[in-house]
């Protein structure tokens, strides 16, 4: 065997040497690592410590750098870590800190060498195992090992006394119990004359300080000590946040403690320290008006440093005043736009958020503004964080800031115009949003639409075709308020729209038929008004066909507007209405002045002839655009092309080969039946479409009969034969703008025999075979509860400008849930600090019996010569006693108890009058 180990020690490869052989090789690494995995796990099984210990060291270094699992060497791990040399032992000690975690077996079997290694005299074993104690302590190691652990905080070797002080952090976390004996020791150490201990100290009570500050109120005499003594930066930046935890909790607190926070913040030429007095006064200290004055002016200081770092700085320090200060925020408005043109991109985003911040509705114009310029020369990244905070901060509250609905919409074309734009749901929801809620904004959406149309360079990028999405379903829902209605059909059949997915183009063509309802029906008005000219003269009465297209407002709105292009100027929808109008009142003028004499005027005859070229040309294009759409592969488009096609075909053969005829002969024929479908059609596009409300869903009762499954994953099975589209459709998003469509669609060709359509046999047999699971056409509207609940309005003062109005809901405002946090819990780590600063006499002991009466002594009351409480010191001897005589025999008692709550009675922690 000796000769066995000699030979291994000879030809075992170091850590240097399996170093560079991966480093020699170029490919095939997985391969070298495999194999010196493989012959790590025969050395780590030798008896000689050293060949142990050498493959231990190895497979330390490959599951750090390579992620080599070496779980199955914890036992061999826990073999060195009991090596009487110590550079086997400090191989072990680190193995273990790497693989070892609360569900590692043998965690029970290194706790006698842990606690053997503790009483070391030798403090480099004594940092080890302290070193491992801070990573893996669990609730056992924590309660067996807490006994050596409070005797090294009171050592007289400083290298261990602050590492002990830092374990006792995860010892306080896994065992709370522990308090009761070291927390004593623990606050003592503050007024160690040490600084690298009282830095210690302080670090651990910043981190219990942060989970419940309540619990150590009591010990701010100490902390201002330190405050005010110390002139190490370090303890002071802990100091600071600490005292930042406590001072909202004690308002009195905060007199004392703003005149040397602001002394170290004047005096300091440390940045760090300077930095946390600044976040200090503007967290906990903002009531004290000269500390945040002179916080600011340090801020501005940091915002023009030439230190990235520090800018950056700066700018989360105005951060964190802007919820109650924003006036400091506005007075450094310009380096923070300046910002945000800087070469680092932590920078550029904070000072969009404190932008963002400052946006109300006073200068939400000014700095949009500002914030599309500098979209519009920035990378494609940032350029789509400031769309994305444009519009995030400003469809806040259903529009709470926006006054000017027209100035907003325009600002989201722009937005779609940028050549990095990458926001398209997000304007396309907020488009179609606008438009149901804001009927004052509709003509500017349709203007903002028919922009973005017409323009053909944005068919070809894929990032706007939701947005092109919307403005196809605006132009074609709020067409009634359209300048020229030819224009936006012109849009819509451009060649190039064939660029678009099938599911954009099937909303193409679903507005395509509602513009051309509307043309037709407005051509049908003016066909009707002017046989009714004649039939007044003839008859001497006066016509009731002009209050069939009752639109006053659109045409006011036609006439303030007006039209500046000269295509189809001689028919305008528009101004049907107010064409018959004018019509009726020269036919009452012309019978009162010739007493019934009639004759037709040229202008009449000449309007009926460009409208009807206009009609005849429009029809034209449609079924050279969509006709080979009838061959199309989608169901959404194939079904509402030949939809349009039909429709198209019928006006064709009914009503343009009609207009041979003479108007009086079209004046006494009866309506037929192309003019009654589009009657009909008229008054289903009419119908406005609102925002849906959030609580919609659940107020709809449930039938009687009606089982709903909590999932449709059944329909799995069923429906994997079909292959569903490759492209989700407009009304996925929104399916209450397109089903409207659809179901008109389907009403236009309900009375028409037209053709089967064009759907593969499986679909068909599908369709017979799973019936149930179709629902029928008439019942295809399904409410989406996309868009945001209806907000009232704000009363707002010294408007300049009436803010339009918005569409509420019926159940009113819908207030956004706000989640509260929970207060803290007065849990076990906080019952038993309170318990010890306190001196309360109802919490057990370290070892869980109850306090001996054997002894006639109780707790004696120190103070020190300043009037300070000193903590009262436990029966320490007591505890040392029942550690050595009774520890094997309650230590399962002890176990059970530590796992239930802590009986603690909760007492307000005080502060000294003194202090205060």
């Amino acid at each position: 065997m000796a000769g066995s180990s000699i030979m291994e020690n000879l030809f075992q490869r170091t850590l240097e040497d399996l170093i560079k052989g991966l480093r020699l090789q170029l490919i095939g690494e997985s391969t070298f690592i495999s194999n010196a995995t493989e012959e790590i796990r025969r050395e780590v099984k030798s008896t000689d410590q050293h060949t142990k210990s050498t493959a231990l060291q190895k497979l330390s270094y490959l599951s750090a750098v390579h992620a080599v699992d070496m779980s199955w060497a914890c036992f061999h791990v826990v073999e060195v870590m009991s090596s009487s040399k110590f550079a086997h032992k400090r191989i072990g000690y680190h193995a273990a800190s790497q693989s070892f975690n609360d569900n590692t077996p043998v965690l029970l079997l290194i706790t006698n060498q842990l606690r053997k290694d503790l009483s070391s005299t030798n403090h480099f074993e004594v940092s080890l195992a302290l070193d491992l104690l801070s990573r893996i302590a669990t609730l056992d190691l924590a309660r067996d090992l807490t006994p050596e652990v409070f005797k090294l905080l009171s050592t007289a070797r400083v290298f261990i006394r602050k590492k002990a002080i830092s374990v006792v952090l995860r010892v306080f976390d896994k065992y709370p119990d522990a308090v009761r004996v070291c927390f004593k020791r623990l606050v003592e150490n503050l007024e160690s004359s040490d600084p690298q201990v009282v830095t210690a100290v302080i670090g651990v009570f910043c981190e219990l300080a942060a989970k419940d500050p309540g619990s150590y109120l009591p010990l701010a005499p100490e902390f201002y000590r330190i405050l005010v003594d110390s002139k190490n930066n370090w303890v002071l930046i802990k100091v600071l946040k600490v005292f930042a935890k406590l001072a909202p909790l004690e308002p009195r607190l905060g007199k004392r403690i703003v005149e040397p926070v602001c002394d170290h913040m004047g005096r300091s030429g440390a940045k760090s320290l300077v930095f946390e007095c600044v976040r200090t006064v503007l967290t906990s200290l903002s009531d004290y008006e000269s500390a945040v004055k002179l916080a600011v002016e340090k801020v501005r200081e940091l915002l023009v440093d030439q230190d990235p770092n520090l800018r950056y700085l700066g700018l989360q320090a105005l951060s964190v005043a802007t919820p109650e200060h924003l006036w400091a925020v506005i007075e450094n408005k310009e380096a923070v736009v300046k910002s945000l043109s800087d070469d680092d991109s932590n920078i550029k985003i904070e000072s969009l958020r404190l932008l963002m911040a400052m946006v109300s509705e006073s200068h939400v114009a000014d700095i949009s503004r500002v914030l599309l310029n500098y979209a519009l020369k920035s990378d494609p990244e940032f350029s789509n964080q400031i769309l994305g905070s444009i519009l995030t901060t400003c469809c806040r509250n259903v529009y709470e800031i926006v006054v000017d609905f027209d100035w907003y919409v325009s600002l989201l074309g722009e937005m779609a115009m940028i050549p990095n734009c990458q926001k398209g749901e997000e304007i396309e929801t907020q488009l179609v949003d606008i438009g149901m809620r804001v009927k004052d904004a509709r003509m500017q959406l349709v203007r903002v639409g028919r922009d973005l149309l017409i323009d053909p360079a944005l068919l070809g990028n894929v990032h706007l075709h939701r947005i092109l999405c919307a403005a196809a379903w605006i132009a074609g829902e709020y067409v009634e308020v359209a300048a020229n209605p030819f224009e936006l059909m012109d849009a819509l059949l451009q060649p190039r729209t064939s660029l678009l997915p099938p599911s954009i183009r099937a909303v193409y063509i679903n507005s395509a038929f509602k513009i051309l309802i509307f043309c037709l029906d407005c051509y049908i008005l003016q066909n009707e008004g002017s046989a009714s000219w004649y039939s007044d003269n003839l008859a001497g009465g006066q016509s009731d066909l002009l209050s069939v297209k009752n639109d006053t407002e659109a045409a006011e709105l036609a006439t303030c507007e007006g039209s500046n292009d000269e295509q189809h100027e001689d028919f305008n929808p528009r101004n049907a209405t107010e064409s018959s109008e004018d019509l009726s009142v020269k036919n009452d003028i012309d019978r009162v002045a010739t007493h019934g004499q009639a004759s037709t005027p040229p202008t009449v005859l000449g309007k009926k002839n460009s409208m009807h070229e206009s009609i005849v040309s429009l029809l034209n294009r449609i079924e050279l655009i969509f006709g080979p759409l009838i061959a199309n592969q989608d169901v959404e488009v194939l079904e509402r092309a030949q939809n349009l096609l039909s429709l198209v075909q019928l006006i064709k053969e009914e009503i343009i080969d009609n207009l041979v005829q003479s108007v009086v002969d079209i004046a006494n024929k009866k309506v037929t039946r192309v003019t009654a479908i589009i009657n009909l059609l008229r008054d289903a596009f009419t119908t406005e479409l609102g925002p849906v409300s959030t609580s919609a869903q659940g107020r709809i009762v449930v039938p009687d009969g009606l089982v709903l499954k909590e999932n449709l994953d059944d329909l799995q099975a069923i429906c994997g034969d079909i292959e569903l589209p490759s492209s989700s459709s407009f009304g996925t998003g929104v399916p209450h703008l397109t089903t409207t469509s659809d179901t008109s669609s389907s009403n236009l060709l309900k009375n028409e025999e037209s053709g089967p359509l064009k759907e593969s046999t499986s679909l068909i047999e599908h369709r017979k075979r799973h019936e149930l699971y179709y629902l029928p056409s008439e019942k295809s509207e399904i409410v989406s509860d996309e868009y945001p609940p209806a907000k009232k309005d704000k009363k707002r003062a010294n408007q300049t400008k009436p803010r339009l109005a918005l569409v509420r809901l019926d159940d009113g405002d819908v207030a956004p849930i706000s989640v509260k946090r929970p207060e803290p819990r007065d849990d076990s780590l906080s019952g038993a600090i309170k318990d010890v600063l306190l001196r309360s006499e109802t919490g057990p002991c370290m070892s869980g019996s109850s306090r001996s009466k054997n002894h006639g002594h109780s707790h004696t009351k120190e103070r020190r010569h300043r009037g300070k409480e000193k903590i009262v010191e436990g029966e320490e001897h007591d505890q040392r006693e029942k550690k050595k005589s009774g520890y094997c025999r309650g230590r399962r008692k002890t176990h059970q108890r530590a796992k239930s709550p802590v009986n603690v009675v909760s007492q307000t922690p005080v502060i000294p009058d003194f202090l205060l």
